[in-house]
């Protein structure tokens, strides 16, 4: 890993922060809306300039004189960014004009002394640029005019920034690549509240307003000389209660963070019980088959007495997820997560597993001399042989005479007799059935 200089773009809700990380980092990582005050928790990315690399990081809308405590959480958040960067860029707003947030914010840039550009943003035209940079110019900073959405004069600020870094070059730290945990569950669970416990420091906003998390927010951790990234996500909520289009690409930023990770931390609230959303959500990834750790947080709100009936509660109400790993822990006395990330280390090297195909044929024959295949509408099911096809999750092929008379029963058999014969205890696995008389034929394999 290396240690970069930090590039923090700040300025005031809804002038295209966001459209304008994006552009600088070329994809599209921020959710962008219409709607002021989208980015909330600062968000951090490697961004290559012409010559140098630094860390960019697009900072929630200030607003410095909100009494609002979450509007104070997100200038806290940028007001740490520019503490730490080598480089402040201060978006405004070209359609609109030099706006008093806009003054004011960079008032307390002079203040800190950082190397400060204004970029006037929305705007399209080079007649228009001119215009606004004897406006914008009045702030006391070095201006350049862009348009974050079309890409107009963001070669000129990749150049400005650039100029403006520290010429000193990064120092290499070696860090064994860890895992990626995206951390899901529905709103006001704790998933915040979790990353910050285990990262040591509050780099996620914490609101009992349920929803204040609305992307997906990558936050580093090193540990032991492995590096991880923990993916904080937005609250998921039943469909039906999905109304607005911003929230809806929040939850689906949720869902895709989940089927990118290496292992997913599903964060249900111990002390409230578990809800029908928290068992959808289960279902959902039981049926991706991506490999998750069940986190029951909160448990230090529980009464004396109370933790074992919950944790029974928990485990009857997920006993179709037999392999997933229950975990209680508790965000602030920070009890169970000393075993979080040890356990997610085994949960991602199981989903991991290929076994030769010698192991898999002698299983065969144990498995089959153990419990025969039923007998169904008079023909017994037969299996010839059986091969691993991928990993992640694991996936057995079983050539077999007729996939139909292989019935759920049987197939659950192998399936808990596989996990036994090769430690598959903690991982999703996926059997496929397949008739020897055609093996690419679709129309006659079954998954479960």
């Amino acid at each position: 890993m290396k240690h970069l200089p930090l590039v923090a773009l700040v300025g005031r809700p809804n002038v295209g922060k966001s459209t304008l990380f994006n552009r600088l980092v070329g994809e599209r990582v921020s959710i962008t809306h219409d709607e002021p005050g989208v980015t909330r928790d600062s968000i951090w990315r490697e961004v290559r300039w012409e010559e140098s690399t630094s860390i960019l990081v697009d900072t929630g809308g200030i607003l410095m004189d909100s009494d609002d405590p979450l509007a104070q959480d997100v200038f806290a958040q940028a007001r740490e960014a520019m503490a730490e960067a080598h480089v402040v860029i201060l978006v405004t707003d070209g359609r609109e004009g030099l706006h008093p947030h806009d003054e004011a914010v960079a008032g307390f840039l002079r203040q800190s002394g950082k190397p400060v550009l204004v970029v006037a943003n929305k705007v399209d035209s080079p007649e228009r640029e001119a215009v606004l940079c004897s406006e914008f110019h009045a702030l006391g900073f070095p201006v350049v005019g862009v348009s974050a959405a079309h890409g107009h004069g963001v070669p000129a600020l990749r150049e400005a920034v650039e100029a403006m870094l520290p010429a000193t070059a990064p120092v290499e730290e070696e860090h064994e690549p860890g895992l990626r945990l995206a951390v899901v569950g529905r709103p006001n669970v704790g998933k915040s509240s979790l990353v910050n416990a285990l990262v040591g420091q509050k780099r996620l906003i914490v609101s009992p307003l349920a929803g204040t998390t609305r992307d997906a927010v990558d936050v580093e951790l090193v540990r032991d000389g492995r590096r991880y990234v923990f993916v904080d996500t937005a609250g998921i909520r039943r469909k039906s209660r999905v109304q607005e289009s911003l929230e809806y690409f929040s939850v689906l930023r949720s869902m895709q963070a989940a089927k990118s990770a290496d292992v997913t931390l599903m964060v249900v609230d111990a002390a409230f019980g578990v809800v029908a959303q928290d068992k959808r959500l289960a279902a959902f990834l039981e049926q991706e088959k991506i490999p998750f750790i069940l986190v029951g947080n909160k448990i230090d709100l529980l009464a004396r007495g109370e933790g074992e009936r919950m944790r029974r509660t928990v485990q009857e109400t997920f006993a179709f997820l037999s392999h997933a790993p229950l975990l209680f822990a508790s965000t602030v006395t920070k009890a169970g997560l000393g075993g979080l990330l040890p356990l997610a280390e085994q949960v991602h090297a199981q989903s991991q597993v290929r076994v030769p195909t010698g192991e898999l044929n002698r299983f065969v024959r144990f498995a089959t001399e153990r419990q025969q295949p039923p007998v169904v509408g008079g023909r017994r099911g037969k299996i010839y042989y059986m091969t691993q096809a991928k990993t992640v999750p694991p996936t057995f092929v079983f050539f077999v005479n007729d996939p139909a008379v292989f019935r759920q029963s049987y197939m659950r058999f192998l399936e808990n007799q596989l996990r036994k014969a090769f430690g598959l205890d903690k991982t999703p696995v996926r059997l496929v059935l397949r008739s020897s008389h055609d093996p690419q034929d679709s129309k006659t394999s079954r998954r479960r």
